[in-house]
């Protein structure tokens, strides 16, 4: 199991400076960066494609990912103009992770329809395939094709139900370690494997100071589980990412 690093903070504190950040995961060992999109909760988390970009200018061969963008707060062509821009800077390196989102504050933020989010994911989504693989669709012509993104893995953010669509219609899966335990997970793996499906991530798994037993308890779980990733995430006044990383690897 791969062991990745969120780049921001999903709580009230002051943001990282990204590229110092970057850099420091980087030099301890983490595999993989990533960073969610949230938007309205009170308090900044940086904007997902910003936070990447700065990122992928202070590091080299290592993986850069959104753990997810918000498909339905955004208009298909313009996500893919984004990301497209994105990829541009990060090259191969990119992974992108998309969900219909769940949280009502970021809608309200942006007038977007919350009770309609999972209907608009899908229509938004089956653009967002095209536009990416091509560069262009019937109403918008955003690059030439071999500038595109097309070969960007698309990862779902999912719970439920939609643990088997991930295995079914997308790259991958990532499940959230922040609100779920590892219990939940872990049987929700094993329906993942059941129906199919190939990259499983485990995200946002919570480190914060003190003892670091359970952390370590927990990332033991996720590997004998099966989880081909894990990407923590350390909270305001946590350890330094050093310790972190040398937790995983003394794993049994």
């Amino acid at each position: 199991m791969r062991l990745g690093a969120t780049l921001v903070h999903l709580s009230p504190a002051p943001p990282y400076a990204t590229a110092e950040w970057a850099r420091r995961l980087v030099g301890a060992g983490f595999e993989s960066l990533w960073t969610p999109e949230i938007i309205g909760r009170g308090f900044l988390v940086p904007d997902p494609f910003v936070t990447l970009a700065a990122a992928a200018t202070v590091t080299e061969d290592v993986e850069l990912g959104t753990a997810t963008l918000q498909v339905p707060l955004h208009h298909p062509a313009d996500l893919a103009h984004r990301i497209l821009s994105l990829a541009a800077v990060c090259g191969d390196r990119l992974t992108l992770g998309v969900s219909p989102g769940s949280t009502k504050d970021d809608y309200d933020a942006l007038e977007r329809d919350h009770a309609g989010r999972f209907r608009v994911f899908r229509e938004n989504v089956t653009r967002l395939r095209g536009l990416l693989a091509d560069g262009r669709d019937e109403d918008a012509d955003l690059a030439l094709p071999t500038s595109a993104a097309a070969g960007t893995s698309l990862l779902l953010g999912s719970w439920g139900a939609n643990v088997e669509r991930a295995a079914r219609e997308f790259d991958g899966w990532l499940a959230s370690g922040y609100r779920s335990t590892v219990d939940e997970i872990v049987a929700a793996h094993d329906r993942y494997r059941a129906a199919g499906g190939g990259r499983a991530i485990v995200c946002a798994v919570p480190v914060s100071g003190g003892d670091l037993g359970p952390t370590g308890e927990a990332l033991a779980r996720y590997a004998d589980a099966g989880f081909d990733d894990a990407v923590v995430l350390i909270e305001p006044g946590g350890p330094d990412p050093e310790r972190v990383r040398a937790l995983f690897t003394q794993t049994p």
